[in-house]
C-alpha cells in the first residue's frame, strides 16, 4: 500500500529454515525469531540503527526470548513475546510506541506493556497500537484524532501510554484489528465492534442523516456494535486503509468500506457502508486487508487474492 504499511504476522519462522545467516541462533530447536527487512527509517526494523535492509535480518533484541506475534504499523513495529510482553520500535510522533511522548523514535524494541498483565494479541494501525490481555481487556495507545482509540470524545488527540478501553468493560475481547484511522474488534461471543473515522463506510454502520438531510459526523469515538452483524458469530476481523472485513463461524466473508462489494462482481463501484456478504467465495477461515486489496484464507488452505487496479479493496 502506502509507504507506511500495516499488517500482522503470527510467527512460525524457525531459524534453520531462513535464507540468511542464523548459526548463532540455531542452537535453540523450535525457537521463533523476528526477521525484518525493508525501510529502516526511524528504527522501525528494531535492528539498532536506521539502515534499510534488502534481505531478512534476525532482530538481535530477542536473542533470549521467543516471539508469538509481530504487528507492522505505518512506521512502527510491535512484538509479542511468549511470556506475554509487548515491545515496540520505530516512529513515536503520535505516541504509537506506548512510551514517553518525548521520545521521537526508537531504533531498538522497548518493553511497553505486559509485565503486570499478560498480553495474548497485538495489532498496529498507521499511527496507533493495541494489545489484548489474557482476561480479554483491550488497551490502546497512539494517535486519537478521529477517535480510533475508542476512549471517548474528550480523550486527548495523542495517548502515549497503553490505556484500557473502559467502554468495553464487561466484554471479553478476543481479537482486534487496526486500520489507518479506525479500529475493529470482536468479543469471545462473536459480537463485532468498530470505532474511529467512518468515511467510506469502513466502520460498517451505514450512512445516517440528520434532520436537515445532511450526513452526521462519520467518526465514532467509542466502540459501537455493528448491528448488521448481530446474530452472526464473527470469528476473524481485519482492517485496512479504507475498508474492513470479517469471517463468521460458517466461513462466510463480509466486507465494508470504500468501493466494496460491487467491484468484486464487476459492477459499477460504490462504497459498501454496511457489511456485505461475498457469496462467490468458498468457506474462509481468515481475512486480511491491505491498502488497496484484500486476501482470504479459505478452508482448506486455498487462498484467493483480490487486487484492484485503482481503488477496490475488497
Amino acid at each position: 500500500m502506502l509507504r507506511r504499511s500495516f499488517s500482522k504476522l503470527h510467527l512460525s519462522l524457525r531459524a534453520p529454515g531462513l535464507g540468511f545467516p542464523t548459526r548463532s541462533f540455531s542452537r535453540d530447536a523450535g525457537k521463533r525469531f523476528a526477521a525484518l527487512w525493508g525501510n529502516g527509517d526511524y528504527g522501525r526494523l528494531g535492528l539498532g540503527n536506521l539502515d534499510s535492509q534488502w534481505k531478512p535480518v534476525v532482530c538481535p533484541a530477542f536473542r533470549n526470548k521467543t516471539l508469538n506475534a509481530i504487528a507492522c504499523g505505518g512506521a512502527h513495529t510491535l512484538f509479542l513475546t511468549e511470556d506475554g510482553c509487548v515491545y515496540a520500535t520505530g516512529l513515536n510522533d503520535f505516541g504509537q510506541l506506548g512510551v514517553s511522548e518525548s521520545k521521537h523514535y526508537s531504533v531498538e524494541p522497548l518493553c511497553v506493556f505486559g509485565e503486570e498483565k499478560k498480553v495474548v494479541q497485538i495489532s498496529a494501525g498507521y499511527n496507533h497500537s493495541c494489545a489484548i490481555t489474557v482476561d480479554g481487556e483491550l488497551y490502546m495507545w497512539g494517535k486519537n484524532t478521529s477517535g480510533q482509540l475508542g476512549l471517548g470524545k474528550r480523550a486527548p488527540n495523542i495517548v502515549p501510554l497503553p490505556t484500557k478501553v473502559e467502554y468495553l468493560k464487561g466484554i471479553n475481547i478476543k481479537m482486534a484489528a487496526l486500520g489507518s484511522e479506525h479500529s475493529v474488534a470482536i468479543s469471545d461471543g462473536g459480537a463485532a465492534f468498530s470505532w474511529g473515522i467512518g468515511v467510506s463506510g469502513r466502520l460498517g454502520h451505514g450512512h445516517e442523516s440528520s434532520v436537515l438531510g445532511f450526513f452526521k459526523s462519520y467518526s465514532e469515538y467509542t466502540p459501537r456494535l455493528i448491528k448488521d452483524l448481530e446474530g452472526i458469530k464473527v470469528k476473524y476481523v481485519a482492517a485496512g486503509l479504507l475498508n474492513s472485513a470479517c469471517t463468521d463461524e460458517n466461513g462466510c466473508v463480509f466486507v465494508f468500506g470504500e468501493r466494496g462489494i460491487e467491484k468484486l462482481r464487476l459492477k459499477e463501484m460504490s462504497d459498501a457502508t454496511k457489511p456485505s456478504l461475498i457469496s462467490e467465495l468458498p468457506s474462509s477461515k481468515e481475512v486480511a486487508c491491505g491498502g488497496y486489496h484484500t486476501c482470504v484464507l479459505t478452508i482448506p488452505q486455498m487462498s484467493f487474492i483480490y487486487l484492484k487496479r485503482f481503488k477496490g479493496h475488497s
